[in-house]
């Protein structure tokens, strides 16, 4: 197993890190900005070491300072977290290349992932399903229309290099395709260095649904699962739940065999997740009933999830553990052939963020109460006395119930959001509060537009 771990990350994923690492008796190492030299994942580490100004670009993105603190502080390994670089091939092989171990998986996969294109295309040819789009980066915003005449509209204009629901606008006929392309591409240069754009059917009713996949150490795939994540705002996730309440016995089967072929195709290691589109199968194709539903790829992210708790509640494992020994060559914990999910887990992100409009609230944090009871987590990145900056995302809190079953799940979600208790920057938790009483998320039969009916 290794023994000594960077953790090139802030906040909550920091922390979550830290903890299952000094858990398994590794030493854990912090890199943090000046801005959050007082968070708790920099005073919980075995050692932490400043690695520049509050700006991103300087510290947690810059490369130069996170090998040399690998460097000065002996770590063997280094976890990326989620965001910054977790999905930045080049720093992955500079890992490697430095004779460190990348708790991740492997350059070659997050390279072939990263071009939305590009993925498309191999996980065609591996047979999992794809929405109808092009094959190629539509050159100019003539050839986004051409395209757009032969798919169909509506349709989703997408960064190709874009993530995080960021990059993407929708078109319903040829005048709005003009000015979507234009601004999907100016967005993508600016943010992503990248104006590729790629054209895709857009489904104006449709659900988000993930699989969790861990490339084993020995080259094979398992899928623990999948995420139901349709409750967003502005294409970015509030609400994640496990087992979806949209997905039938047989079409988890399907979903999560393509999502393992997904993996296999790009001889995938380490934790990861297939994003998929659940879609209402047309009444008109034989076969297809009420209720009939077809799912079609829409990324790989090759990293851990903010998510991943719900996965570890309903299959029992500590998904960070797994991914320190598939990188360390070992066997997982658990035996891929018997396990089994049980009951159900709900996670709602406490963000710092005013809960009508989602306009980031910044603050000093004067009262941090956690909830606590039976089924009850909370990873947080805060305590009282924290300041919750403007340069970084607006996460706090990840507050993961689980239950024997989804009503209870939700029971228990409702007390801890009236337990939770958080002043001095704006926060989300009426929104919670609020979500848990509604009835079409009560009954599980919503999509990815509940919020926008909400308001």
């Amino acid at each position: 197993m290794i023994e000594s771990l960077l953790v090139a990350n802030r906040g909550e994923i920091a922390r979550r890190v830290i903890r299952t690492a000094k858990r398994l008796g590794i030493r854990a190492i912090a890199v943090h900005s000046e801005a959050d030299a007082d968070l708790p994942f920099v005073t919980e580490a075995d050692e932490a070491v400043c690695v520049g100004p509050a700006n991103p670009a300087q510290s947690y993105r810059n490369v130069e300072a996170i090998l040399a603190a690998a460097k000065s502080t002996g770590a063997q390994a280094i976890h990326p977290g989620y965001g910054f670089l977790s999905e930045n091939a080049d720093f992955a092989r500079t890992v490697e290349a430095g004779g460190l171990v990348w708790v991740g998986p492997g350059a070659d996969a997050i390279t072939a992932m990263g071009d939305k294109i590009n993925a498309r295309n191999l996980m065609a040819a591996a047979g999992v399903p794809v929405a109808p789009g092009t094959t190629d980066p539509a050159a100019d915003v003539d050839a986004a229309v051409a395209a757009a005449t032969e798919i169909g509209y509506p349709v989703m204009v997408k960064a190709a290099a874009g993530g995080g629901g960021m990059g993407m606008g929708v078109a319903t006929d040829e005048a709005g395709l003009r000015t979507e392309y234009d601004k999907v591409r100016s967005f993508a240069e600016r943010m992503f260095g990248d104006g590729s754009v790629l054209i895709e059917r857009y489904f104006p009713r449709v659900r988000h649904v993930e699989v969790q996949i861990l490339g084993l150490a020995d080259g094979r795939v398992v899928a623990l699962g999948e995420r139901e994540c349709s409750v967003q705002r502005r294409n970015q996730k509030l609400v994640e739940e496990s087992p979806s309440p949209a997905v039938s016995p047989e079409l988890r089967e399907r979903i999560l065999a393509a999502a393992v072929r997904a993996g296999e195709a790009v001889g995938y290691r380490n934790a990861g997740t297939v994003e998929c589109l659940l879609v209402p199968r047309r009444r008109d194709v034989e076969g297809a009933g009420p209720g009939s539903e077809e799912f079609f790829f829409l990324e790989m992210n090759t990293r851990l999830q903010v998510e991943h708790p719900v996965t570890e509640y309903v299959y029992g494992v500590d998904l960070v553990e797994e991914q320190l020994r598939v990188a360390s060559g070992l066997a997982p914990t658990f035996d891929p052939d018997t396990i089994v999910p049980r009951g159900h887990a709900i996670e709602l992100r406490i963000n710092a963020e005013d809960p009508k409009r989602f306009l980031p609230g910044p603050g000093v944090i004067r009262t941090w109460n956690e909830p606590t009871g039976e089924g009850v987590r909370v990873d947080s990145g805060y305590v009282a006395g924290n300041t919750v900056t403007p340069f970084y995302d607006s996460l706090m809190a990840k507050l993961v119930v689980s239950g024997s079953d989804r009503s209870e799940a939700v029971e228990r979600a409702r007390a801890a959001v009236a337990a939770f208790e958080i002043a001095g920057p704006k926060c989300n938790l009426p929104f919670h509060a609020e979500l848990l009483e509604n009835e079409e998320f009560l009954s599980g039969d919503y999509d990815t537009g509940i919020v926008g009916r909400m308001r």
